[in-house]
Parts: C-alpha cells; sequence; structure tokens
C-alpha cells in the first residue's frame, strides 16, 4: 500500500492492496476530499492499515464515505469500526448486499447537502449489471470513476492476460471492458449522463483501477465513452 498522494490542495489519493477477481489483479485506490468545514469525505474506502489510519488522522476525521458502485464495499466494515461517526452513503444495489452494514442514504444524482456545494455527482444507469456514481470535485477539476474505465498495467501481466485485456479494452490506452459494455442496453440513459460528466469539463480523471491521474479529462471522457454512440 502507498501513502497519500496530493492531487492538488485538500485532494488526495493512496493504492490499496491489489485484489484478485475474473482472472485479474486489480490495483485499488482511493480519494479523500477535505470539505470546507474540515470533514473528510472518502471515496472508495481502501483497506487500511497502521500507516495509512495515521496519515488520515493528520488530515481531520472522515465523516463521510461513498462508493462508486456495488462491486466496492469490502473495507467499509473497518473504516466504519474505526470512526464509528462516519456516515456511509450506498450506489444503487449495495444496501441490499450489505444488509450487514447501516447506510446514512443511497447515492442519487443530487450531491447530499455536506458536500453538495463542493463535490457533484451523477448516477450512469443504463446496465443490468452495473450502476456507477461518477463524482467531481469542483475545486480541483478532478472527475472519479470506480469500474467504467480501467487501465491495466500490460507489462505486469501474463501473456494471455495481457491479450485479453487489449481485446477486452482495458490495456494500455484504458476504457470500459467490453463485458461491462455489453450489459448496457439502455444506452439513452447512459448517454444522457455521460454527457452531463462532461459538461463538467474535468482537467482530470483519477480511476480506482489503474494507472492515474489521467490528465485531459474531458477528452479522455469523450474518447472512453464512444462506445455508447454504438447501436
Amino acid at each position: 500500500m502507498s501513502g497519500l498522494r496530493a492531487v492538488s490542495d485538500d485532494l488526495w489519493f493512496a493504492d490499496g492492496p491489489v485484489i484478485r477477481a475474473y482472472g485479474f489483479l486489480f490495483p485499488t485506490r482511493m480519494v479523500i476530499a477535505r470539505l470546507a468545514t474540515g470533514a473528510l469525505w472518502i471515496w472508495s474506502p481502501i483497506r487500511l492499515d497502521d500507516a495509512l489510519r495515521a496519515e488520515i488522522s493528520q488530515l481531520g476525521e472522515p465523516r463521510y464515505a461513498v462508493e462508486p458502485n456495488k462491486l466496492h464495499h469490502l473495507a467499509l466494515p473497518e473504516w466504519i469500526s474505526t470512526w464509528p461517526s462516519l456516515s456511509v452513503y450506498a450506489p444503487p444495489g449495495l444496501c441490499r448486499k450489505r444488509r450487514d452494514i447501516h447506510f446514512a442514504g443511497e447515492l442519487v444524482d443530487e450531491a447530499a447537502p455536506q458536500w453538495r456545494d463542493e463535490i457533484e455527482q451523477v448516477v450512469v444507469e443504463g446496465s443490468f449489471a452495473l450502476t456507477e456514481v461518477l463524482f467531481f470535485h469542483r475545486a480541483s477539476s478532478t472527475c472519479l470513476i470506480g469500474d467504467l474505465i480501467e487501465q491495466h498495467d500490460e507489462p505486469s501481466l501474463a501473456t494471455w492476460q495481457r491479450w485479453f485485456a487489449r481485446v477486452g479494452g482495458v490495456g494500455r490506452d484504458g476504457g470500459t471492458a467490453v463485458p461491462w459494455r455489453w450489459t448496457f442496453l439502455r444506452r439513452t440513459r447512459t448517454r444522457r449522463a455521460i454527457a452531463r460528466a462532461v459538461a463538467w469539463s474535468p482537467q482530470r480523471l483519477v480511476i480506482a483501477h489503474g494507472s492515474c491521474p489521467i490528465e485531459g479529462g474531458t477528452d479522455a471522457l469523450r474518447r472512453h465513452f464512444r462506445w455508447l454512440q454504438h447501436r
């Protein structure tokens, strides 16, 4: 695991442990934003270790945590145990999946009042398997993306994995994995959400799985979601 790295003033990211899923090794990443109130807002919490816990405590107190989609949730119990006052907000589908966790609410297109003035969000619908919430940190002009854009490090992959990453659209140049694309059957709704994210005009993207930050964020969004124009 790595320590916190600054994206800009009051925005940091940290890389977490690598997890195995679908035969691939997935790097993990979280983002921390310090709000004007001093409270910390956490995106996609990763596993904690003593060093990271100490770094976070020096920044302030984590008060709000959000997940980008229902696939991200494994580290939540230890965050709640470490910071009992933490309010966790679930993306669509996660409340049903993790009934053992008390959620303060479910994420919708309109951001919660606690961070509305500093962080925007939009729910990307249209898939029967993956609904994701994108976030935009205004002060740093940074868009946060969970699984809708991945970028795997090809040299670190086995030969068959490297081939699969390229064919699957998540190799060196990154993008939305082809199997995920196939699940988007109601693309009008998806296009509407991505158009709103493009309208944010982000300068950079931070993604959960792969190299970051990605500069030229607006152009990157347009490029990576061109597949939505088909069918």
